[in-house]
């Protein structure tokens, strides 16, 4: 055993196809960062990545896929902020030490949007309407962190009811449609909604000012008071166990994959923040930080 193992770990790395998991459907943002990232990375690895959709249980099915999987640096996963924040829960379905994350890829501003015909036109009508009656958010799933930002919030006296929904589309219609006042989304995902003058963001959940241009005037939750920010990110991670040195050839093709000017392009697409990507040296930490902030934020909902 110990001598396959170190002949595993000195081999020619890689010398065949590594598997791109991603824990939800075909042209959702996951797999749009899988896409981008593999074609840009075969260029630098001298083998292909094909990209593997495995969607459902709010991205555990995915991960289970990867955490069931060789750690041999063979397969890689995205790993989402929704999916993430289930660790925040009493009995979580895996732990952070289960992985290595590679690198922080994208950091997206996360927030509260509704319909243009919407009669809340700030977040100031907003909460004046939330105070006294009941409104709906439609969010990811339950434990998200879209659900986990609506409960703080109805714990400051807002009288607001996360409703999962978990297909992207019927999320983004239902505010559309009228079936929810609210939709938590990152601004990415909701690109083309915004851009053609649909719906419009009323808040977002960041520690600092949105450094886009179409979003100057749009609040962050520092600046008003709330002590949540908890903003979307997806990760490339593998299995904890995976050789350093492989780690360290998945990591660099990464931060390649950051420099390159195609990266840079599908970040602005995304309306992302331009400082998103995090290295492998202070990615764990990052996602320490952000789990923190989680069970800090469910524990304060509570009180």
């Amino acid at each position: 055993m110990l001598f396959g193992g170190a002949g595993q770990a000195n081999a020619a790395y890689p010398d065949h196809p590594i598997n791109f998991i991603v824990p939800w459907g075909a042209g959702g943002g996951a797999d749009l960062l899988a896409r981008t990232s593999s074609n840009i990375m075969q260029k630098s690895l001298k083998v292909s990545l094909p990209v593997i959709n495995v969607p459902g249980a709010d991205g555990m099915v995915g991960m289970t896929k990867l955490l069931t999987s060789p750690a041999d640096g063979y397969s890689v996963a995205v790993l989402i902020g929704d999916t993430y924040a289930l660790l925040a829960r009493k009995n979580p379905p895996f732990k952070l030490d289960q992985v290595i994350p590679l690198a922080i890829m994208i950091q997206q501003p996360s927030g509260y949007w509704v319909s243009a015909d919407s009669p809340y036109k700030t977040w100031d009508d907003l909460v004046k309407a939330a105070k006294t009656k009941n409104m709906t958010v439609a969010v990811t799933g339950l434990g998200s962190a879209d659900d986990i930002t609506t409960r703080y919030l109805a714990s400051k006296g807002l009288k607001l009811q996360s409703v999962p929904y978990g297909k992207p589309g019927l999320r983004y219609s239902s505010i559309l449609g009228g079936n929810s006042d609210i939709l938590y989304e990152q601004t990415g995902d909701v690109r083309s909604y915004f851009d053609s003058g649909k719906i419009r963001p009323l808040i977002f959940f960041y520690p600092h000012p949105v450094d886009i241009p179409a979003f100057a005037k749009v609040p962050v939750s520092t600046q008003l008071g709330y002590d949540v920010t908890l903003p979307q990110f997806r990760a490339i991670v593998v299995r904890a166990g995976t050789p350093p040195e492989r780690v360290k050839i998945l990591a660099n093709a990464l931060a390649e994959v950051a420099k390159s000017p195609a990266f840079k392009d599908y970040l602005k697409q995304q309306y992302a923040d331009p400082n998103s990507y995090v290295p492998l040296a202070d990615a764990h930490a990052f996602m320490a930080n952000w789990l923190k902030q989680a069970q800090e934020v469910i524990a304060r909902s509570k009180q």
